[in-house]
């Protein structure tokens, strides 16, 4: 990659009304900003931004992102359903700017359920991004158990994920496992648009520690991202 000077990227922030688990959770105040508004402002902050764009069915989350900076791009609702995936949603977004001025090179997917994720998150994954050879950039925290060591059951019988000798091998001599934490995803429009996908390899892994990475899900994580913002 080694790009120089590093180009800018869109920013695509997707925020529908519902939710399966909180009701209207992109709404919801941590530190007193809504999250799809803290969202707005990691993409605002950040100098290499060219935009900023919100996708969204709902008119309060519209009315919040024009309020806070954001272009909007109206979601259709078969695309604001519990069951739509994240490439389906950035994909329309890509399409409905491919003939406009704005049409992004990169972007950047940043989910508002990651409210302690900052500007300054986003602007050193760019930055890692654009001097690697990575095709894209996954933002990840280190998976507190790893699966070499889970079991699945099978006819009412728990059966090792992988194998027995990797249940009983030391933790220590395991390699470090990695789970996405939802809050970056990085990568260029063309290459998503052929992959369909955010992982496209050599994906650079952006780390970020546990606390940065909380992942908006349940009241108790909205009760713990509110604590760790006050301090």
């Amino acid at each position: 990659m080694k790009l120089h000077p590093i180009p800018k990227v869109l920013a695509i922030i997707p925020a529908r009304g519902g939710s399966r688990g909180l009701p209207r959770k992109n709404l919801l105040p941590v530190g007193g900003i809504p999250l799809v508004a803290r969202a707005i402002l990691a993409a605002r902050d950040c100098p290499y931004m060219g935009g900023c764009v919100l996708t969204t069915d709902d008119p309060e989350i519209r009315a919040i992102g024009i309020a806070y900076g954001a272009d909007i791009i109206d979601r259709p609702a078969d695309l604001a359903a519990d069951s739509t995936i994240s490439q389906a949603v950035v994909r329309h977004v890509l399409e409905s700017l491919s003939t406009t001025a704005t049409a992004p090179e990169y972007f950047v997917l940043l989910q508002p359920t990651s409210p302690l994720r900052t500007a300054a998150h986003v602007t050193a994954c760019i930055e890692a991004f654009f001097t690697s050879d990575a095709q894209s950039a996954i933002s990840v925290t280190e998976a507190k158990e790893s699966p070499l060591k889970s079991f699945i059951e099978t006819n009412a019988s728990l059966q090792p994920l992988f194998d027995v000798e990797k249940l009983h091998t030391p933790r220590q001599a395991l390699p470090h496992v990695y789970s996405q934490n939802g809050a970056i995803y990085l990568t260029s429009s063309e290459a998503f648009l052929r992959s369909n996908s955010f992982f496209i390899p050599p994906a650079m892994p952006f780390a970020m520690d546990a606390e940065t990475s909380i992942d908006i899900d349940t009241a108790l994580d909205l009760r713990i991202a509110e604590c760790l913002i006050s301090g």
